[in-house]
Parts: structure tokens; sequence; C-alpha cells
């Protein structure tokens, strides 16, 4: 292994999530040699979900970040934590030979044991990031209900009652003022909040019981053996197990993951403050999403902004005016907003599979990776932080059953694993068309 972790030290991106933090980090760059149970690199979700997991289970632990804790897609997502999995049939093919008929109940687990992991977390060690219920999911067109009648009926059939509604096109108004939807699935177990807040708040929570954090410190090698290492620059950590929780922000250890991950840039932006338009827009505080293979997604913030991403650039290169990219979306969706004033603008990497399932695995006998949520990582990666805990302190049996799963591996990369994801992104996008 000689590659280093992507990009150098950087600032914050200018989000409204930086702009609202309520207590910024302050690790120190790593100095000097440290000993510890588990090293790992990467400060985002996967890697401080599963340093406090592994702190709570009495592990001596340390996170490796780059830049800042939270400094990439898990502090500039959309702030959504819904049930939802992009690889759920890939998954149900792969891991049937695993798991055989009880495969269901575990795609099903899956999608909301995030939710559970998340709120506990929350009022545990008391993390304010603006944590609400309720979700849509809507229909963009009339094809789209049978999508959501099917997720009803299930629902349903898994005991989840009233917590979950089916809405036609009038009932949908009453919850939203546009009237650009045919129906929706409305969720009150699904999540949304800030999650650079919450990915703060979980590495103080990690912090507190004895791990450490060092930012601004970028790794040049892991040394494998029975007594791995990370090296820095100034420094080094000798533990008895790495994990390489870095997702698409790294390029380590390419000789074995190269082409296995790629880049897709989405766009966010919120508006000003919309006072009380914001309550007559939407009255119940839900977050949105469409049903779109490239779909919309939005919800108000803390302050009454309306916060909106959308248009995934599957090509891996950034947009040059996200905003101007983004307000015609807004502006159909709620023309009472055209012309609004746009307050901030940001990207976000989301680390794409191509069978949309994450990828768990060791590079060796005590080195671990755990990556790639394809834009479901909120909730992703609070279970998998769970999991790969689970894996390092000898319980394998969630871990081997996505280790099992076989993965496409793009030759050469990003040179043509984006172009086959962009290629992809146009088919469906044509499906939806003749729908």
């Amino acid at each position: 292994m000689n590659a280093r972790f992507q990009g150098g030290s950087a600032p914050r991106s200018p989000s409204y999530y930086s702009a609202t933090i309520h207590e910024e980090s302050d690790y120190p760059a790593l100095q000097g040699t440290v000993e510890v149970d588990v090293a790992i690199i990467g400060g985002g979700f996967t890697g401080v979900a599963s340093a406090v997991e592994l702190a709570e289970r009495g592990l001596k632990v340390a996170i490796v970040e780059q830049n800042k804790i939270g400094w990439g897609a898990s502090g500039r997502n959309g702030g959504q934590v819904t049930g939802s999995l992009s690889g759920d049939e890939a998954m149900r093919k792969q891991m049937r030979n695993t798991l055989g008929t009880a495969v269901d109940d575990f795609i099903w687990w899956l999608r909301w044991r995030g939710h559970d992991i998340i709120e506990q977390r929350v009022a545990k060690y008391g993390i304010a990031c603006d944590l609400k219920h309720g979700h849509l999911h809507a229909a963009m067109k009339p094809a789209h209900m049978a999508e959501l009648r099917s997720s009803y009926e299930e629902a349903q059939r898994r005991g989840m009652g009233e917590q979950v509604t089916l809405l036609d096109a009038a009932a949908v108004r009453e919850h939203l003022a546009t009237g650009l939807y045919h129906g929706a699935l409305k969720n009150t177990r699904n999540l949304h909040l800030h999650p650079l807040n919450l990915c703060l708040g979980e590495a103080r929570a990690a912090a507190s019981l004895g791990a450490q954090i060092f930012e601004h410190t970028e790794v040049l090698d892991i040394v494998h053996g029975d007594r791995p290492a990370i090296i820095t620059p100034q420094g080094r950590i000798n533990a008895r197990q790495v994990l390489l929780a870095g997702d698409v922000y790294h390029k380590l250890e390419q000789n074995q993951l190269s082409g296995k991950i790629f880049p897709a840039m989405g766009g966010i932006v919120t508006t000003r403050p919309l006072g009380e338009l914001a309550k007559l827009l939407n009255p119940q505080d839900l977050a949105v999403y469409d049903c779109r293979f490239v779909l919309d997604y939005y919800r108000l913030t803390a302050d009454g902004r309306l916060l909106f991403g959308g248009g995934a650039n599957y090509s891996g290169r950034d947009s040059r005016d996200i905003a101007a990219e983004l307000r015609p979306c807004i502006e159909r969706t709620f023309p009472q907003l055209k012309g609004v004033e746009i307050d901030y603008q940001w990207s976000c990497a989301m680390g794409i599979v191509v069978n949309r399932i994450p990828q768990l695995g060791k590079l060796s006998d005590n080195v671990w990776y755990c990556q790639g949520y394809s834009g479901h990582g909120v909730a992703s990666s609070h279970i998998m932080g769970q999991i790969m805990a689970e894996a390092i302190t000898g319980t394998l049996a969630r871990f081997d059953t996505f280790a099992a799963c076989k993965h496409v591996r793009v030759p050469l990369g990003s040179k043509l694993g984006n172009p086959l994801l962009a290629a992809g992104m146009w088919y469906y996008q044509l499906l939806e068309k003749l729908r």
C-alpha cells in the first residue's frame, strides 16, 4: 500500500451545515506514537459510529481524519434517515445462499436498524442535531403508485400500522403546497436531521468514552502484519486492528479496492429563511424525496429554510453552478418560491457501488474496510458501524453475510467506472420516461 488519503487537508464546504455547527471540532494532529486496540481511518459516520460502538465495548480506539470530523459526505448530505435500500434486490439474490429463507427478515432489519441506533445515541449522549420524524416518498407519475402501494402493504404486514399511510394526490396537497405529485407514502418512523451536528456529537461521545481523535492528519501508509500500524507525516498508530472507513474520499489500498466504488456528485442548496411561508409550504415539517432513479429531495431546516438537493452527477465531476441547476427544480415543486434567494450551495460526493450493496471486507488478517452506501449513508453507516464493531470483537455472522457478496470490479477504476455509471443513469432515466 503506497497511496495516500485523497485531497489534502482542506476547510469545510461552505454549506448551511458548516454555518450552523453547534460546537466545532478542534482535535489535534497526530504527533508521535500511539498504541490502541483499533485504529480507524476516516472521521465520517462510518468511522465515528464504529468508534462509539467499539469504545462502548471497552476497546481503546483512535480515529485519524485527513481534514475535519464530518468533512466529507457525512457532513454534507440531505439529512434524511429513511428505510430505503437501493441494493435490496441485489442483496436478496446474493444473500439467499447465506441466509436462506431468513433473507427477507434480514433486509427488513437493515431498513430500520439505523433509525434505532441514531435515536438511541442522540438520547444517550444528548446530541443536538434537529432530529425530527416524518417523511413522504412521492410519486412523480401514476406508474410510481404501484411501488408505493407495495411498500405500504409490506409495512402493514410487518406491523408498522399507523406509522405508514398511503396518500392520494389530494391528500398530498394537504401536506405540501404543491400539485406536483400523484400520491405519496407517508412514514412517521423515518427521520430527518442536521447530519454534521450528529457526526460531531457522536465524535464527542466517542471521545468521552476514551477514544483519541486526530484531525488534519494525512495517512501515508498502512503497515500490515501481526501488529498493523498507520503511518502519518508526524506520527504512527500501532494497533491490533485497523479499519479503513474513508468511503469514496480516499485512494488507499488501491491494489485491492480500485474499481469497486465510484464518486457521484450531488448538489444541495438552501434558500433564505422563509418565515411563515415555510409553514404554508410544508406544514407538518416533513422530509420528501420522489420515486425517480435520479431524484429530488428536500426538507425544512430548523430556521425555516428550504434545503433542496438532487440531480446526482454520475460522471464524478462537480457542478459549476449548483444553484442554477437546482432552481428550476425548486420552482417546479413550489412555484411560490420563484426567484427566491439561495444563501448556500455545496456538493456532496456519494460512494456508488455498481450493485448498490455496501462493501465490507478484509484487506489482510487484521485490516478491515467498510464503504459504499450509494446515497443511503446516514442510516446505513450506523448499521455498518455496529456490524464492523461486532466483527472486530469476534462476532462475524453479519459481517460475513456482506463479505460473501460478489462485487463488480471495473478495470481502470473511475476512468472507466464513472462513464459506465453515467451511461447506466441515462438508461434508467430513459426507462422512467417510457413508464
